[in-house]
């Protein structure tokens, strides 16, 4: 059995980098393991106001499969996450 002997190192010094590689490896883990945010949905309304444009376009867009409406309790509700993904960008 081989022995290493480290002289004038503290304990501090000698556990350092192990500590910094727990640290980094933990600041990994969290960028890809964050909370998940519930689902915020909006009302009829909330999506007219969010997407600058009237009632009746809302109802349209619905019918045209451009948004996805969502029944609770007889109640039309849109996510907000859909409602930001269905607007995209135009090359101008």
């Amino acid at each position: 059995m081989k022995q290493v002997q480290l002289v004038g190192i503290t304990p501090e010094e000698n556990n350092k980098p192990i500590f910094e590689y727990i640290d980094k490896k933990f600041d990994d883990l969290k960028k890809f393991y964050q909370p998940k945010k519930p689902t915020e949905y909006l009302t009829r309304q909330e999506t007219a106001d969010l997407l600058k444009v009237d009632l009746s376009t809302i109802h349209n867009y619905t019918k045209r499969k451009v948004l996805n409406a969502w029944a609770i309790q007889g109640r039309v509700y849109y996510k907000r996450s859909e409602v930001e993904g269905s607007i995209i960008k135009l090359n101008k």
